[in-house]
């Protein structure tokens, strides 16, 4: 049952819809004008709100408007006496669900709040959905609101839910693994496990024994069974870090995995079949890896479903105050100090400096800064000694004269990515949108060497 207003400025009429309501099981509120029904508004929570067009004073019109603007998950049914078709556009233009034209009977009365009451209950669930999907990013750290980081999440959201294999790409320490593990909360999944295993970790002798398992006997040392990490993950998620550092021997029977969800442990005869959806990542470019045939193009398109490239802390610069707010937090309660605020020629040097380590080298610093601070609030003095004389961060744009040909435009685009990415090529690449075999090639054309940089 439901809280709903009732306005008309005239007694019978409301106390019509009233004893009408009531007899439903609902909860019914009513008010002569419109600065009773904000006064009820304030003071409760209120479900529907039927209100008449035609009131002295302030109109059911401009209430219509105050009422979605103030209040915009309320649904407002409209009714007038008069057949005034101008003003119902209006009402459904401002906002309003419905509306009725009176005299109308007590079923087309409570077939319309029926179906209000079925639109308020989609606006409440999907509040309480996206609120447990923002309580999901917060506790995935993952923190920022910058236009890129913002467009980022909102892909997280959209793809979360499915079964579609992602391919997460970035620089080290952008948060490749926080994605992930966000990816799997979000999803039907997030009750099963999250399994990972980083490629790069294992040598080849050891890498399939992890993915796979394998049965007693299956090589020297192999005292018993054990299951591989596709097996831990049934049901679940398999995220695989690193993937372009995966042996191409390696890459067949993923593929086969990948492709039939079935595989059979080392030294085992019978398959095994598994639900697992598969979340990779990597710092380096796999199309380049590929053309280098040191990654399987079949595996390369079968992993990269859904791409989502992670910025470097360098290309959100606007995300470190809140990325700093969240490191102080977590630290100084882990710690047990009372460090709460920075100093904002300290916050300034962070935000000039380059970030080569991105997210994660910010992390480790404000995790040292809190540790050794003396005050509440933490200074220069408490940064890293490299941090304490940073120079000011390459700027966004560059100036070129009027006669600047096609070629001083991409020589100029080249050399500030170059110095934005700290002379890291394969970063300068990933920002230019161009492969690094094209990159040493512009390299060469124009002249750039590391002086220059």
């Amino acid at each position: 049952m439901a809280r709903i207003l009732v306005i008309d400025d005239e007694r019978s009429a409301r106390d019509a819809l009233q004893a009408a309501l009531q007899r439903e099981g609902h909860e019914v509120l009513t008010a002569a004008s419109a600065a009773e029904a904000l006064a009820h508004l304030q003071a409760a929570a209120v479900d529907v709100m039927i209100s008449d067009v035609k009131m002295p004073g302030t109109d059911g019109l401009a209430l219509l408007r105050h009422v979605k603007a103030a209040y915009p998950d309320l649904v407002v049914v409209m009714m007038s006496g008069h057949s005034d078709v101008s003003a119902a556009v209006e009402a459904m233009k401002a906002g309003a669900f419905d509306y009725l034209v009176k005299p109308f009977g007590k079923a087309e009365l409570l077939r319309t709040v029926q179906k209000a009451l079925t639109l308020r209950r989609v606006l409440v669930e999907n509040l309480l959905l996206k609120q447990q999907v923002q309580d999901q990013f917060a506790r995935a750290e993952v923190i920022g609101s910058s236009p890129a980081w913002r467009r980022i999440c909102a892909l997280v959201e959209q793809v979360a839910p499915t079964r579609a294999t992602v391919l997460l790409t970035g620089e080290s320490g952008t948060g490749k693994e926080l994605i992930a593990r966000l990816l799997h909360r979000l999803s039907p999944r997030a009750a099963r496990p999250f399994i990972t295993l980083n490629a790069a970790a294992f040598p080849l002798t050891l890498i399939e024994a992890e993915l796979f398992g394998y049965e007693k006997g299956a090589f020297t040392g192999a005292a018993q069974r054990k299951a591989g990490r596709f097996e831990l993950a049934h049901g679940g998620t398999l995220f695989l870090d690193e993937i372009g550092d995966m042996p191409l021997e390696v890459q067949t029977k993923l593929l086969r995995v990948l492709q039939e969800g079935t595989f059979e442990r080392l030294g085992g005869t019978q398959t095994l079949h598994v639900d697992v959806r598969i979340i990779a990542a990597t710092n380096k470019d796999l199309q380049q890896e590929v053309a280098a045939h040191r990654f399987r193009e079949d595996l390369f398109y079968r992993l990269n479903v859904i791409a989502i490239r992670l910025p470097p802390l360098r290309e959100r610069r606007e995300d470190i105050p809140l990325l700093v707010a969240h490191f102080i937090r977590k630290y100084a309660q882990q710690n047990h100090k009372d460090i709460t605020a920075i100093q904002q020629r300290a916050l300034q040097r962070l935000q000039d400096y380059h970030w080569p380590g991105n997210v994660r080298e910010l992390e480790h610093v404000i995790e040292r800064a809190v540790v050794l601070a003396q005050g509440p609030t933490l200074d220069l003095a408490d940064l890293p000694p490299h941090l304490q004389g940073v120079p000011p961060a390459p700027p966004d744009h560059f100036v070129l004269p009027a006669t600047a040909t096609l070629a001083d435009i991409e020589r100029a685009a080249i050399l500030q990515a170059l110095q934005r990415c700290g002379g890291n090529r394969q970063a300068a690449a990933q920002q230019l949108g161009i492969g690094v075999a094209t990159l040493y090639r512009k390299l060469k054309e124009y002249h750039l060497s590391a002086p220059d940089i």
